[in-house]
């Protein structure tokens, strides 16, 4: 099983007993460890899928404490979270961003997926994979404008007003379809929330979310809800 891009999953079956999107970060990287600006390319780190792989093997019940991610508005409340073995099994749709270290996170949980660009990390143009002490030292102008203006572009890629409004608008168009996995990186499950919280994208950025950890969003006829976030199931 893995990624097949443009491809859909097998199957129309949900996960049972969710109501909206789990999304769940992929494996760490080199990058993470090392404070670098994401990279589309970037391989995940072998211990970190061995442990995802492992949780294909561990059913995980709802004794399982609430994560500890905090922003304004938020909420953490415990409850059940999906096993990836179950998740396949039912042949659930199951979503990944179009990155090296999504995919293999996709293949070591077991799962088939469909790459979907908007669930790719903000575009960080020429800061691509550069770590950050680097551009803070080179150009300390164009990162404190990056961190204070969510429609500033300084690299030449993508802000990140447009990358909340590009993950804002792919939520958006699966909430008829509850019951879905998403895995990707932190800054689109940050505007995810952000999106469900009515957060701008620099109080988004607030939200803490580790490796491997899960953040679920149900639906609700008012809006979306948040179930939980950072959940660490095997870290």
């Amino acid at each position: 099983m893995g990624l097949r891009p443009g491809v859909p999953p097998p199957g129309d079956r949900r996960v049972a007993g969710l109501s909206g999107v789990l999304f769940v970060r992929h494996a760490s990287t080199p990058g993470m460890r090392a404070a670098c600006f994401p990279a589309s390319d970037a391989h995940a780190d072998t211990a970190s899928l061995a442990r995802a792989a492992a949780l294909t093997q561990t059913v995980v019940a709802g004794s399982v404490g609430p994560g500890t991610g905090a922003a304004p508005g938020s909420a953490a409340v415990a409850g059940p979270v999906a096993e990836p073995a179950v998740v396949a099994a039912l042949g659930v749709v199951a979503w990944a961003a179009p990155s090296v270290a999504a995919c293999q996170t996709v293949a070591a949980l077991g799962l088939e997926a469909r790459a979907v660009p908007a669930l790719a990390e903000v575009d960080c143009g020429r800061w691509r994979g550069l770590p950050y002490e680097r551009v803070a030292r080179e150009e300390p102008d164009a990162l404190a404008s990056w961190l204070t203006d969510p429609h500033a572009a300084p690299h030449g890629g993508e802000s990140l007003a447009a990358h909340a409004e590009r993950v804002a608008a792919w939520l958006e168009s699966v909430r008829a379809e509850p019951g879905v996995v998403a895995v990707c990186d932190a800054g689109v499950i940050r505007a995810a929330l952000g999106h469900a919280l009515g957060l701008d994208p620099l109080n988004a950025a607030r939200f803490d979310l580790a490796p491997l950890s899960v953040t679920e969003l149900t639906v609700t006829r008012a809006g979306w809800r948040v179930a939980h976030v950072n959940r660490k199931v095997l870290i």
